[in-house]
């Protein structure tokens, strides 16, 4: 068996860090401010974008917000379309992120990990500052199939199923996994659109019904 090899760091003198030199801290305070720029104006975008719709969001205003000048929004975003594929792709990560955290803490029960996704999705629709997907908002508001955002979105989409599928291939006695993933799909995706139906204090159970509702259907149609 291969030993653990110790960080460099620890317990070997060579390989401790040496005192930076005028030039190498140069070098880092200008990593971090460019690091900072780009996260400052994604943030503003972000909340822009959310708040108030892509396209309703112009680059002026961007740079207005975020206190840059518009050569530097452009020196990491060189369109808009970059900028909102941007924040697409960072809602994805933190939604998978967060998606990822919960299966993990029910990996042994299929059943469990349903719930426990519908419980956290429940409580997300019911957010003072929610106004829906980010994914869904975005794709319609470009008709063209082929737009960057749509294509981010679609994949988002793709990977949605892909996991309900994934949870619903592990359920017992269900013969077609794949129809009760599109099933889950389409609840999910209903909720989001549909938040501004639901109260604070039914949202998750309603989402907990349906499923339970969708997981007898499928254990029913068994053979």
């Amino acid at each position: 068996m291969t030993k653990l090899q110790q960080p460099a760091s620890i317990g070997n003198p060579a390989s401790k860090e040496r005192p930076k030199t005028a030039r190498n801290r140069a070098v880092h305070s200008s990593t971090e401010t460019v690091l900072d720029v780009r996260e400052r104006i994604l943030d503003t975008a972000s909340t822009l974008f959310y708040q108030r719709g892509v396209r309703a969001v112009g680059v002026d205003l961007v740079v207005a917000e975020a206190a840059v000048a518009k050569t530097s929004l452009y020196r990491y975003f060189p369109t808009k379309d970059d900028l909102i594929v941007a924040f697409l792709e960072r809602e994805d990560a933190e939604f998978w992120g967060l998606w990822d955290e919960v299966a993990a803490q029910h990996a042994d029960n299929p059943v469990d990990e349903l719930q426990a996704h519908m419980r956290w999705i429940g409580a997300r629709l019911t957010r003072a500052n929610y106004r829906g997907c980010p994914q869904i908002n975005v794709a319609a508001e470009f008709a063209e199939q082929d737009h960057p955002a749509r294509l981010v979105a679609q994949r988002h989409m793709q990977s949605l199923r892909d996991r309900l599928h994934g949870i619903a291939q592990r359920l017992p006695d269900t013969a077609r996994p794949e129809h009760l993933a599109a099933q889950l799909a389409v609840l999910i995706n209903g909720a989001f659109v549909s938040a501004g139906l639901l109260d604070a204090e039914e949202a998750t159970p309603v989402l907990l019904q349906a499923v339970q509702a969708l997981l007898a259907g499928a254990q029913a149609t068994s053979p």
